[in-house]
């Protein structure tokens, strides 16, 4: 059984900078065939300064946060786990070169199939160096009870 005493745990913030040839080789992995995400003068013809992030590079860049306990503090057992859903709500594009700011919290914790699936839904705010809001992602993990 997870901790539903846990909603609201904030992950330590970290920052993680978006580097032009990671961008170029995630959309060459997704197979995002738009110039703009690979070729700088393609993406200042589309009027952007520099590369745009890819729509779901953020999440990849989420992946480089620190190892903190959280997953063991809520009971989180990594064999019972999987990926249940992602969504983004972008508030500007994120471009190439910044480094942007990840704070993370743990928002709900329920169950489903009476308690033979439980739910940790994440929220993480984005932000540019500035302090404003480049996007919002929101993730939820299943788990499967024992």
């Amino acid at each position: 059984m997870l901790k539903r005493d846990q909603i609201g745990l904030t992950l330590p913030p970290f920052q993680a900078r978006a580097d032009a040839s990671q961008l170029r080789l995630f959309a060459k992995v997704v197979g995002e065939t738009d110039p703009i995400y690979t070729d700088e003068a393609a993406a200042r013809a589309a009027g952007y300064p520099t590369l745009p992030l890819p729509p779901t590079f953020l999440f990849s860049l989420e992946l480089l946060q620190p190892v903190t306990d959280w997953r063991e503090q809520i009971g989180l057992q990594y064999a019972r786990m999987l990926h249940g859903e992602q969504s983004f709500t972008y508030h500007r594009i994120g471009l190439a070169g910044e480094t942007l700011q990840f704070e993370t919290r743990i928002a709900d914790i329920y169950e489903k199939k009476g308690g033979a699936l439980e739910f940790v839904v994440k929220e993480t705010r984005v932000t540019d160096q500035a302090g404003e809001a480049v996007a919002d992602l929101r993730s939820v993990i299943v788990h499967r009870s024992a």
